[in-house]
């Protein structure tokens, strides 16, 4: 899986995510991951979710990853769920 394949959603609205996996696979990309965490994964389901019923055809859902990363915040280490969505071209 390339780096540059990667849409790491965070806090803009879900419309800007779409837009960067659509234009991955305009730009000839085999495989896009969207990648969240904490409060972000609702956003990154959304936008694989908008991505292929409006706008990606020949593209499926190939793999979602859930895990939970331990980062470290001002009062400490703290567990924080993440979510990978792999798109591939069918």
């Amino acid at each position: 899986m390339l780096k540059d394949n990667t849409v790491f959603v965070g806090n803009k609205p879900v419309m800007n995510y779409v837009l960067a996996v659509v234009t991955q696979f305009n730009n000839g990309a085999g495989e896009v991951a969207i990648k969240a965490r904490g409060k972000a994964i609702s956003r990154a389901v959304d936008t694989a979710e908008i991505a292929l019923n409006r706008f990606l055809e020949n593209v499926d859902k190939k793999q979602i990853i859930t895990s939970t990363e331990m980062i470290d915040t001002d009062s400490g280490k703290t567990n924080v769920s993440s979510i990978e969505i792999l798109l591939t071209q069918k």
